[in-house]
């Protein structure tokens, strides 16, 4: 019975694999706005998926007013001017579908996943959200009260919560990258109402959008529906800001100590990364996994099973379109120094950097990656995303079908080679996450 189930195992992932390679066909055109529309069908189940990337996230905000694309993201919910407060997601999940949206430092993006046959009401949402939003003081109250419970459980409350925006502070000097999209509460609150129509208005128009449409469709049909909704949205006035400014080169370290509600010390490290469609981003995709994607990786086996000098290593790679950042963090184990945790880190990344990877990490690595793109494949909501994104950030939507051949073509130099050029310890921040207890009484509050 045990033989006969891996076997079933393996036919399935053998199929998954196969169905994740096969190409992605869509259709995609342009509106007259500017609007760019990309279709892909796939009739094997009665869903469709609707969405919406708008090429605006934290970095496109006023310094001086920071959250606003993350605060649009929620208040874009409140509804529009012919759908009353609170009936927009109540449409979607009385008919069967579900709703959401993220935000990122570079894109916003809203989708609906819905039975098919209301595909056309899917549209016509999105369209409201695009051309008849509802931002009113009454909404603006709403959600500055979700946002600001929101920012108490993912950040102030949760240990280890500000790793983020406290990282990103210090590892942009220049760049608007320099803030989370969550932004700051005391600029939301500051902000009037003329303000946040006005962000609306520069940002939330067609000719700064990708809509996408994937699943059991007719394209004929979908294309007319899309022209019937979206074709007499305006296009935006003027042009759509965005940050011209290009991050320097770190030439030293930058070290600080933060005192957080923990319990057990942590060290994060952070290093600039290229920019998301640099050549150099594959073989860092490839680096990052083994040195810490997952319980096989490098340092995992190293520092949490073998040396027990970690309870956790991790990293958060944020691969953003003007340059990201590759944050790794590991929590102590119990009675070890946080300077013992990260001499041992610098020495394995030493180790990388002179000694490269083995053929066998090197193949099995490539394979995680290759079974990573099948998964994001796998399902109508993620070919939306990807592509949308295939077309936003490389400039081609094809792409999708061609990420695999890149890392491909990343060979076991390139990953000593970027790990030499990325991973270099006088330029990156060094945090300490320390208890509050250990805080110099003359420093704390």
């Amino acid at each position: 019975m045990k033989k006969f189930s891996i076997w079933l195992v393996c036919v399935f992932l053998t199929q998954t694999l196969a169905l994740g390679q096969t190409k992605i066909d869509f259709r995609e055109f342009s509106l007259e706005n500017g609007l760019h529309v990309i279709m892909h069908r796939d009739n094997q189940t009665p869903i469709v998926v609707t969405s919406v990337l708008y090429h605006v996230g934290s970095k496109n905000e006023d310094p001086e007013r920071t959250g606003f694309a993350h605060f649009f993201e929620h208040l874009l919910f409140e509804g529009s001017e012919n759908i009353e407060r609170g009936e927009y997601t109540e449409l979607v999940e009385s008919n069967g579908g579900a709703l959401n949206a993220f935000t990122s430092n570079d894109i916003t993006y809203y989708y609906e996943l819905m039975p098919s046959n209301y595909l056309e009401l899917a549209l016509y949402l999105e369209s409201e959200r695009m051309l008849h939003a509802k931002i009113d003081e009454v909404g603006l109250e709403t959600q500055r009260e979700v946002v600001k419970e929101e920012k108490r459980q993912r950040y102030d409350n949760q240990p280890y919560g500000t790793i983020l925006p406290e990282t990103l502070a210090r590892a942009y000097s220049k760049h608007p990258y320099q803030w989370a999209p969550i932004g700051s509460l005391d600029h939301l609150n500051a902000a009037s109402l003329e303000e946040f129509m006005q962000f609306y208005k520069d940002f939330y128009v067609p000719n700064n959008a990708i809509l996408t449409i994937a699943g059991d469709i007719d394209y004929d049909q979908t294309e007319e529906w899309v022209r019937k909704y979206f074709s007499e949205i305006p296009m935006g006035k003027g042009d759509i800001y965005r940050p011209d400014v290009k991050e320097p080169r770190k030439e030293e370290e930058i070290r600080d100590v933060i005192y957080d509600n923990i319990q057990i010390p942590a060290i994060i490290q952070a290093y600039n990364l290229p920019p998301k469609n640099h050549p150099d981003a594959y073989a860092m995709e490839i680096l990052s996994t083994y040195l810490t994607g997952g319980n096989s990786s490098l340092m995992t086996k190293e520092l949490v099973d073998k040396q027990q000098k970690a309870l956790v290593i991790a990293a958060i790679p944020l691969d953003l379109e003007d340059g990201g950042i590759f944050i790794m963090y590991g929590i102590t184990n119990m009675g070890v120094e946080p300077e013992d945790l990260e001499n041992e880190v610098d020495r394995l990344i030493r180790q990388v950097q002179e000694e490269g990877i083995s053929e066998d990490d090197f193949q099995k690595i490539q394979n995680i990656l290759e079974n990573d793109l099948v998964s994001k494949n796998a399902t109508v909501e993620g070919i939306a995303q990807n592509l949308a994104e295939a077309r936003l950030f490389y400039g081609d939507t094809d792409y999708i079908n061609r990420e695999l051949e890149k890392y491909r073509e990343v060979s076991r130099a390139d990953i000593q080679r970027v790990a030499r050029e990325y991973l270099t310890l006088d330029g990156r921040v060094v945090l300490y996450y320390l208890p509050k207890s250990q805080q110099p009484e003359a420093f704390q509050k």
